[in-house]
């Protein structure tokens, strides 16, 4: 087992790639009460064209790696829910883009839940009558998602920006395309994209780092998987371009909700430096459009946005964009307000003493952040499949200069690149 010492935090993370692949992570919090576990596949809403080494290449349904989160939880037996609720457990699942995870949390009972989390997450029991049944609950849920204005509003920016990449696609794929998935898709996705070389086990709380070790080690030892190639995961080229510069719609709403942001052109950045960039961007939303900036007072002053108003960046591999926007009485003005005080501050460039305020404020929030073992595990696997290390955060915040943010000011905001999603109310 591996130590890795962050002195910088006060942390010690252990860590182990076991026979089968499985790489599990342990990050024990001396004084903790809570435990927190996360067992997570590198898969997500937008691996939908793959090929394995020594397989046929595969194109399946949109929304399948959101319907195999939920087929997971069931058993032969029952729900799998029951199971830790009975251990004093509190059990979830998510999917995004790029991954899929399953956890718990619990103050007791820990060996008995990370067995129960191992054991079902590796054993898939399908049948064609409860995929069908699941159609019908997906189906719905989508449904109640599409009549959801902030999720409506949210996915119309990232379908006008992009053309081809399935990051613009619901995550939960459509009605349509779920009506696609067979038992024999899923278990192929399963067996694909759960195989322990794909997926990382993160345990964090006041526990014994050898003790869940070994535990794991025997969990694992009994059971069998077969060996698999690398994954290629296969994408379109996009276009730099966005696809359209605006999106609307209309929904019962009492205040139009508009947001918009820019799409980056294909930059491929990973590790590192894809942190920097990341934590960059960060730094200059901050300065720009965060509560404490003079832009938003300024907004917020001349009733173009409540405190519904907000910003965020997302990066990958094959794709980067800014999220800005919230309720507001006048979409065009509020687009053409930021776009003006943002055109003033590249002018003139980012404040010394904004850029240094924003940076400790970062900082601070990341320390608050190692308090709260849900956080700790979410992101650092968010990380980790990106080729990044949670812990890396603090140094390369620490090394980031006001010459940096500043490019990344003239570089992102591109108005060329200026895409913008609109829900507007429907008529009376």
């Amino acid at each position: 087992m591996q130590t890795i010492p962050y002195p910088q935090v006060k942390e010690t993370l252990y860590s182990e790639q076991l026979p089968n692949g499985l790489t599990v992570f342990i990050l024990p919090k001396e004084g903790f009460q809570k435990t927190y576990a996360t067992f997570s596949t590198k898969y997500g809403s937008i691996d939908n064209h793959f090929r394995v080494e020594g397989r046929p290449e595969q194109k399946v349904p949109d929304g399948i790696a959101h319907f195999l989160e939920h087929k997971m939880f069931e058993e032969p037996t029952g729900d799998i829910f029951s199971v830790f609720a009975a251990q004093g457990a509190s059990a979830n699942a998510f999917t995004s883009f790029d991954r899929t995870a399953y956890l718990f949390s619990a103050t007791g009972h820990i060996r008995e839940n990370l067995t129960t989390l191992l054991d079902f997450v590796q054993h898939p029991y399908f049948t064609d009558e409860n995929v069908e049944k699941e159609k019908g609950i997906i189906g719905q849920e989508i449904k109640m998602y599409q009549d959801n204005p902030d999720w409506r509003v949210y996915f119309g920016l990232i379908e006008t920006m992009f053309h081809v990449h399935p990051v613009h696609i619901d995550i939960a794929g459509t009605v349509e395309s779920i009506g696609e998935i067979t038992k024999e898709m899923l278990y192929e996705c399963y067996h694909t994209f759960y195989h322990p070389t794909n997926m990382s086990l993160f345990v964090v709380g006041g526990v014994d780092p050898q003790e869940i070790m070994d535990l794991v080690k025997q969990n694992q030892a009994a059971k069998t998987f077969k060996p698999q190639g690398e994954i290629h995961r296969l994408f379109e080229t996009e276009p730099g371009e966005v696809k359209a510069p605006r999106k609307e719609s209309t929904l019962p709403v009492s205040v139009p909700k508009c947001l918009f942001g820019c799409k980056e052109s294909s930059q491929p950045l990973r590790g590192r430096e894809m942190m920097k960039r990341e934590l960059a961007m960060k730094v200059v939303l901050d300065i720009l459009v965060s509560p404490s900036s003079a832009i938003y007072q300024k907004l917020y002053d001349e009733q173009l946005i409540s405190d519904s108003f907000g910003s965020e960046y997302n990066i990958a591999e094959q794709y980067a964009f800014s999220v800005i926007g919230g309720d507001t009485k006048d979409p065009e003005l509020l687009i053409n307000r930021v776009k003006e005080e943002i055109d003033k501050v590249k002018a003139s460039g980012i404040d010394r003493a904004d850029f240094e305020r924003s940076k400790k404020k970062k900082i601070g929030a990341f320390l608050r952040q190692l308090n709260s073992p849900e956080a700790i595990a979410n992101e650092f696997t968010k990380y980790r499949f990106k080729d990044m290390d949670l812990f890396d955060i603090l140094p390369v915040y620490e090394q980031l200069s006001l010459e940096d943010v500043n490019a990344c000011l003239a570089d992102h905001f591109n108005w060329n690149q200026l895409a913008a999603s609109i829900v507007r109310s429907e008529a009376k």
